[in-house]
């Protein structure tokens, strides 16, 4: 299965990070010197993906002038003999081919997923949520890729959460084939943990066939009144075996506070240029804790 295609969906509108996504998008928060967006394009580009569809909505215009060019900065770092600038800058605006399509109303993931149909042109493709960032040496949706490729069968990244935390996920349901993998039998978007069938938690990738695209247009609106890509995956399961890959690891749900100040401290650890000035930080900080 040739996955050539990837669609971020980066329409939400990010209350959860208020107020600071007031007038900044959440998927521009900057971990350590690049946007969040920035991470999850590099993964794809990792996985072999050289086609990407963003799904931006209104006050999300700070992505596309990102990833663009700014000949007035390039200019500017050229003249100030800043090479190095000048290159990162330059490589940000040649990572991949980028397109936009805007979702005009927050109606849900499904609903952003539709908004993809046109250009997906009926193969299957890769999703990737714009606020989750994995760390891994096999780029996380490159994982979920060789499972769909191995079964011909479309793939739902997952990772254990905490019971408590179930109500914030879709969870699924299955019987494991194998270390990691599950044959999935039902999906529940944000049940309570009473309600729960598993702590298997869906995470923000997805390799999904292109009839979910007829599949979400039946779907009637799910938890929030919105349309719940959860609710037509387990259509989709009635129809077709669906497979969930835990994802080997470090995610970050930057989305929420925490994650985002996790993210930043440890992905700043990983550069050897700040790691031991961030290690000298978190010691003084540790004694007045």
């Amino acid at each position: 299965m040739r996955i050539r295609k990837a669609v971020i969906p980066a329409a939400g509108l990010g209350t959860r990070m208020l107020p600071i996504t007031k007038s900044m998008p959440k998927e521009m928060l900057p971990i350590v010197d690049k946007p969040v967006i920035h991470y999850v394009v590099e993964e794809a580009i990792r996985a072999g993906i050289d086609d990407i569809l963003i799904i931006t909505g209104k006050g999300k215009r700070a992505i596309e002038d990102y990833f663009d060019r700014s000949f007035e900065l390039e200019y500017y770092l050229r003249e100030k003999g800043k090479l190095e600038e000048l290159k990162q800058v330059e490589e940000i605006g040649e990572m991949v081919d980028i397109y936009y399509v805007r979702q005009k109303k927050p109606l849900g993931l499904g609903d952003a997923i539709l908004h993809a149909e046109k250009h997906v042109n009926r193969e299957p493709f890769a999703v990737l949520l714009g606020d989750d960032i994995i760390v891994s040496e096999k780029p996380g949706i490159q994982q979920l890729i060789e499972v769909a490729s191995r079964y011909s069968s479309p793939v739902i990244g997952v990772e254990e959460v905490p019971w408590e935390l179930v109500s914030r996920y879709g969870v699924v349901s299955g019987s494991q084939i194998e270390d990691g993998l599950y044959d999935v039998n039902d999906l529940i978007e944000k049940p309570s943990p009473e309600e729960a069938p598993s702590n298997i938690a869906i995470i923000g990738r997805y390799v999904l066939p292109p009839e979910i695209f007829d599949i979400l247009k039946k779907t009637p609106p799910g938890k929030g009144g919105e349309l719940q890509l959860t609710d037509a995956l387990r259509i989709l399961a009635n129809e077709r075996k669906i497979l969930a890959k835990r994802i080997s690891g470090k995610r970050y749900d930057v989305g929420t506070k925490l994650g985002f100040i996790k993210a930043n401290i440890e992905l700043g650890l990983l550069r050897p240029e700040l790691k031991g000035q961030i290690g000298t930080v978190i010691k003084e900080l540790a004694k007045e804790v």
